[in-house]
C-alpha cells in the first residue's frame, strides 16, 4: 500500500507547507490537505551563529571521531570562583576526565582517534574520509584485529584504506611520512585489515587518473597538460597497460609526456620527486607508454 499523499480534489501530488498556520495546502487548487500540523522545530529564532549557540538547549551531535561519541559530559572552567571552590572544581574535572576513559579498550580508542585526528589534519583530509577511517578502526577493534599490532600502524592503515575507498588521492609514502611507523609495517597492517574486513580489490581500486590533479598542482602544470595526461592514462587503461603497475609511476610518466607534448616541460627528476618514485621508474613507464601508444614526442 502506497503512503504517497494525493489531493482529493484535483489529484495533484505537489503541496506547500505553511508553518505560520500549520497547514499543508495543495499547490494546484489550494485545498487544505491537513491542518494543525505540529511544528517539531525550536520555538525561538536566531539571526546569527552566536544567537543560535546561546539559545540552543542541546549539545553537539554524536560523533564517531570521539571515543565516547561525544555523549559524555565535560566540566567547564569558571574563573570567577573563589579559591577553595576553584580547587574543588579542578579535582572534579580531573576525576571526570579519568572516568571518561575507564578501561583499556577505551584508552586504546581514545589514543587511536587522537592519532587519527593528527594524521588527518596534516594530510588535510576531508571529514568524511576521517570518519570512514574511524569506522574501519572501530570495526577492527570489535573483531579483535588490533591484538599484536601497534595502534599507530593500524590507524595509519585505516587512513590509507579510507582514502582508497573514497577515491581521495593519498599515497602510502605520504601517510608513512606523517605516521610514526615504517611504511612496510603500515602495508602489512593494511593488507591484514583489508583481508579481514572484506575490503575487496574492487572496492579499493584506485585509477591512476585520480592522482593527476594532485601531482599537476605540485608541478604547476596547466589544465591543458592535465587533460592530455588523463587522455594518455585512459587509453593505457583501455589497452590493459596499467595492470600491476604503481599508479604514482604511471601518472608521473603521463604528466612528463603531456608536458613534452604541450610544451610545458618538467624534468624527470621533478616529476619523480612529486610522485615519490625513482627516476628509473619514470623512464621505464615513459618508454612503455610511448612505445605501446605510438606517441610521437617532439625532439
Amino acid at each position: 500500500m502506497s503512503n504517497r499523499r494525493v489531493c482529493p480534489v484535483c489529484g495533484s501530488t505537489e503541496f506547500i507547507y505553511d508553518p505560520g498556520r500549520g497547514e499543508i495546502i495543495c499547490k494546484v487548487c489550494g485545498y487544505v490537505i491537513e491542518e494543525n500540523v505540529v511544528d517539531t522545530g525550536p520555538e525561538w529564532r536566531a539571526f546569527d551563529a552566536s544567537q543560535r549557540e546561546k539559545r540552543a538547549r542541546v549539545g553537539a551531535p554524536e560523533s564517531i571521531l570521539l571515543h565516547d561519541k561525544g555523549l559524555s559530559t565535560d566540566i567547564g572552567i569558571d574563573r570567577n570562583l573563589s579559591g577553595l571552590m576553584r580547587e574543588k572544581m579542578y579535582r572534579l574535572r580531573k576525576w571526570q576526565s579519568r572516568l571518561r576513559v575507564s578501561d583499556a579498550a577505551e584508552r586504546n580508542l581514545a589514543f587511536a582517534l587522537s592519532e587519527l585526528d593528527r594524521i588527518a589534519s596534516q594530510l588535510k583530509l576531508p571529514r568524511h574520509v576521517e570518519e570512514e577511517a574511524a569506522r574501519l578502526y572501530r570495526e577492527a577493534v570489535r573483531k579483535g584485529l588490533i591484538r599484536g599490532r601497534s595502534i599507530e600502524s593500524v590507524i595509519a592503515a585505516c587512513v590509507y584504506a579510507s582514502c582508497r575507498l573514497l577515491k581521495v588521492p593519498r599515497t602510502l609514502d605520504e601517510i608513512a611520512d606523517i605516521s610514526r611507523v615504517d611504511k612496510k609495517e603500515i602495508g602489512r597492517s593494511f593488507r591484514f585489515i583489508a583481508r579481514n574486513l572484506n575490503l575487496t580489490p574492487k572496492k579499493l581500486f584506485v585509477k591512476p587518473t585520480d592522482y593527476v590533479n594532485k601531482f599537476a598542482d605540485e608541478l604547476g602544470l596547466s589544465e591543458r597538460v592535465r587533460r592530455r595526461a588523463i587522455a594518455i592514462l585512459e587509453e593505457a587503461y583501455d589497452r590493459g597497460l596499467t595492470s600491476g603497475k604503481s599508479p604514482a609511476g604511471l601518472v608521473a610518466a603521463a604528466l612528463y609526456i603531456a608536458g613534452l607534448l604541450e610544451d610545458e616541460k618538467r624534468t624527470q627528476r621533478e616529476v619523480a620527486e612529486v610522485a615519490r618514485v625513482t627516476e628509473v621508474t619514470v623512464r621505464n613507464r615513459y618508454k612503455e607508454l610511448v612505445d605501446k601508444l605510438n606517441l610521437k614526442i617532439p625532439v
